[in-house]
Order: C-alpha cells, then structure tokens, then sequence
C-alpha cells in the first residue's frame, strides 16, 4: 500500500470510535451521595437487581434525587430526577418495577419500569400515574370530576402475590392495582374528595379496567368527603 492509499492515523482512530458502542453510565454525576436510609434500598426479587437512591443539597431548599438500578457491574438512571426519595416494589418474575415517587404534601406519582435488554427502562413517555387519570376521566362516572389539590396515585399491596389478599385468582406478573385519592380542597367547599378510587392494570395488554368487584367500593370512594 502506498502513502497515498494508506489510511491517515486519525481516520483509522475515528473509525475504531465509530464502531464502538458508547458505554453506558457508570453512575449518578459529581455531588450525588449514596444514602444510608435501609428504608430506601431495594431488591428484585431474584437478587439481581439493587435500587439505590443518591442525594444532592445544594442548600436554600434545592435538594435533588436520583434512583439507580444496578445489575451486577452496570448501572441504570431510573429517571425522572426527583425532589424526594421513592419507595419501589418489583414483581415476583422481577421484569416489572413500580417507583412510588412522592412529589410534595400529601402527593405522589407511580412510574413504570421493565427490564429490556439487561435494564430497566421506562415504559410509558409520562408517569405511569398520568396514565392511570387520564382513564379516570375518561370514564363516565368520573369525567367530570376535577382533581387539584393532594393528588395521589398509589399502588395497592399485594403485586408480589398477585394480589390474593383480594379474593382473586390472577395469573402472576399480570396485572397491578392502583389506587387514586384526593383530599378535598379546604377552600373550595365545591369539590369533594377521592378516596381510594381503584382500577387494574394488564402487563401484558397495557390496558386498564375496573373489575366488577371495585364497583361498589369505587362508588363509596366518589361520595368520600373530609369531615371537620
């Protein structure tokens, strides 16, 4: 090969570059610090998956959080990035995980996450809880309600054993159960609260419903009022 036909140097480097993937994130940035808080420590039930959640005080009230999903040497943002820590609960398969995020005063959101390719990755563009309401208003019963004050989403207990504690018979890894609540506005004497109003949720279908056995307790729950 001739000098004129010789790759240059920096081309052979560039083209080595361009056919290496880029290497995914080693972990949270400069100024994130582990917590030590047991309570906010999580894992999958097949021991392969850690949820660790890393802190930043930046003073004047400006505190950020991040949750990462470590499998064995990699590492995995479970983003968004958030002002509060979060409460996680995987499904016995360990595929699926629900962030229980609070977001202030009496307010949380749930996020969706499922293992792709060795890593969990969100499942929906916005919060799992964005969904879950727009369902509710989507419905005839509660189209017209209007939530906006104390807004919570909540996972029920029982994801880990497939919700028998209900009385059901559900496939495993199926289905999850979420429960909204608000509580009524102080001021706004025109809007009454919401208590543990539930519907279902299919894995497998990424569809939501309200079995026949939420109705009555659904109906219970649009009349709930905070007593003074």
């Amino acid at each position: 090969m001739t000098a004129f036909c010789r790759p240059a140097q920096w081309l052979v480097v560039a083209l080595i570059l361009a056919a290496t993937p880029a290497l995914a994130a080693s972990g949270p940035p400069s100024g994130f610090a582990l917590t030590d808080d047991a309570d906010l420590a999580f894992t999958s039930p097949d021991k392969a998956t850690k949820i660790e959640q890393y802190m930043k005080d930046s003073g004047d009230f400006d505190v950020k959080w991040q949750a990462w999903a470590r499998r064995g040497d990699q590492m995995t943002e479970l983003k968004p990035e958030q002002g509060y820590g979060a409460g996680f609960r995987f499904t016995p398969d360990s595929q699926w995980l629900v962030r229980m995020q609070k977001t202030g005063s009496g307010e949380q959101d749930l996020y969706l996450y499922h293992v792709d390719k060795g890593a969990f990755v969100s499942v929906t563009k916005t919060s799992f809880s964005d969904l879950a309401w727009a369902y509710f208003h989507s419905r005839p019963d509660t189209g017209k309600m209007k939530l906006d004050y104390h807004i919570s989403a909540n996972l029920v207990k029982g994801t880990e054993e497939a919700y028998r504690g209900l009385g059901v018979h559900w496939p495993d890894n199926r289905y999850l159960v979420i429960s909204g609540e608000m509580d009524k506005h102080p001021k706004n004497v025109a809007v009454k609260g919401l208590a543990d109003w539930r519907c279902r949720y299919d894995l497998k279908t990424g569809t939501f419903d309200v079995p026949a056995m939420f109705a009555k307790t659904n109906a219970e729950a649009l009349r709930w009022e905070i007593r003074r």
